[in-house]
């Protein structure tokens, strides 16, 4: 198939999808483009905007996968949020929190794009998020995932991943080996990594899905 890899980041998510597909990545910053590049030499890594890209090119491929930014939809907003009011004004003073924010609604606007426009399969794959989804997820593994075919139960290995995580034991885990990348962040990286059986599972489904009710959508 041709493949769409949107928010490709590293290729988490590509890592176990093989070499018979012709893939086209999109990733916004060139270092981590490179990095995609480096581990998969035939795929096209494009940098640039992915939402932008979905909507120019989208009707080029048989199956799109996006994983928009999952930061303003995460539950950390709630867990870790700073109130901006004056009797909180001294937590603002200490950092590392997160002030209220909106979340970014791209991640819809996707999903309902690829439902009324695309006719291939395609996956948008994002965090359990604070808030009920407006539009109804499938939920695996601690993520959401929006589909035009049916996701079959994954029975993995549920290895999920701790704060403690070190990044050697994220690097075995999601098989990437980034001791050689300078100025990067590694351990979020390997961390925004979608489980890498969970990814194959979907795309074996996507080749040969069961169709079902876009009413859902």
């Amino acid at each position: 198939m041709k493949i769409l890899n949107l928010y490709a980041g590293i290729g988490g998510n590509r890592r176990l999808w093989g070499e018979s597909h012709e893939i086209t990545a999109i990733e916004y910053k060139p270092e981590i483009a490179k990095i995609y590049q480096d581990f998969f030499p035939n795929d096209k890594v494009v940098v640039g905007d992915a939402h932008q890209y979905l909507l120019d090119h989208f009707s080029e491929f048989d199956f799109i996968w996006s994983s928009p930014p999952c930061q303003t939809h995460s539950k950390m907003n709630i867990a870790n949020s700073l109130s901006p009011y004056k009797e909180n004004i001294k937590q603002l003073k200490h950092g590392g929190g997160i002030l209220p924010r909106y979340p970014k609604m791209e991640l819809y606007q996707e999903i309902i794009f690829l439902t009324h426009h695309f006719k291939g399969k395609w996956c948008v794959e994002n965090v359990i998020g604070y808030y009920e989804p407006l539009i109804q997820p499938q939920k695996i593994a601690k993520h959401y995932f929006w589909t035009n075919f049916l996701l079959r139960d994954f029975v993995g290995e549920g290895r999920g991943m701790g704060k403690d995580e070190s990044v050697e034991k994220l690097s075995k885990l999601k098989g990437f080996d980034l001791t050689s990348y300078k100025g990067i962040d590694r351990r979020l990286l390997l961390r925004n990594c979608v489980e890498l059986e969970l990814a194959k599972h979907i795309l074996d489904l996507a080749v040969t899905p069961i169709e079902i009710n876009k009413k859902l959508f």
